[in-house]
């Protein structure tokens, strides 16, 4: 298994292809701007890309769905909250099989409703907009509430293994990817003691 970070448009965003290159298969993540990139990337490669799988509905994320559905056949995976079309709903827990590899959903609402993390083979963590390199996701967007978000971070992703490579929605931050191990250490969002001090941080 591998994964193709791309930095894409003008708000700094991340798309990714998760390519299994035993069966020379692909999965597009949060695809939007520049898919011509994507998809002589998916040409270059001779790949077949199977689906697309959104981290959130929110439209930087997701408006390149139909482009991408249109030209390669893609289905269309998202949280089942997603008020958006899709064709395969995923829960918290589910774990998407493909190829060799396990994609496990955590659902990490906070960001927006259907907010979810991939954790790909126990190695690697897409983030979305839940977390970023530094900080978190936005809380005043349609769909953001601190509080979910708070259970999100400390209800979840503090317990997950600290060697998981993150890599974010965006490139907000000092560099494209991280540990989680690094975030807990350096991301103010996992310094909080309680949640009334995150909920008093996060809406000053």
């Amino acid at each position: 298994m591998k994964i193709e970070q791309f930095l894409v448009g003008e708000m700094a965003n991340f798309t990714y292809v998760i390519v299994d290159e035993k069966n020379n298969d692909s999965i597009i993540v949060d695809p939007s701007w520049n898919l011509e990139i994507i998809f002589e990337y998916l040409k270059k490669n001779s790949l077949n890309n199977r689906y697309i799988l959104n981290t959130h509905s929110h439209f930087d994320h997701i408006f390149g769905n139909e482009q991408v559905k249109s030209t390669t056949g893609a289905k269309v995976i998202q949280h089942k909250s997603s008020p958006l079309e899709k064709d395969i709903e995923v829960d918290d827990g589910e774990v998407i099989e493909f190829g060799d590899s396990k994609i496990k959903i955590i659902h990490t609402p906070g960001h927006s409703k259907d907010s979810i993390c991939l954790i790909i083979d126990d190695k690697v963590m897409l983030t979305g907009d839940t977390v970023f390199i530094g900080s978190c996701g936005r809380l005043d967007l349609p769909g953001g509430n601190p509080h979910e978000m708070f259970n999100s971070i400390y209800g979840k992703l503090v317990n997950l293994d600290g060697n998981l490579t993150i890599l974010p929605g965006h490139h907000y931050g000092s560099s494209k990817t991280s540990t989680l191990k690094k975030e807990f250490e350096s991301n103010f969002v996992f310094k909080f003691k309680n949640q009334d001090d995150f909920l008093k941080s996060m809406s000053s």
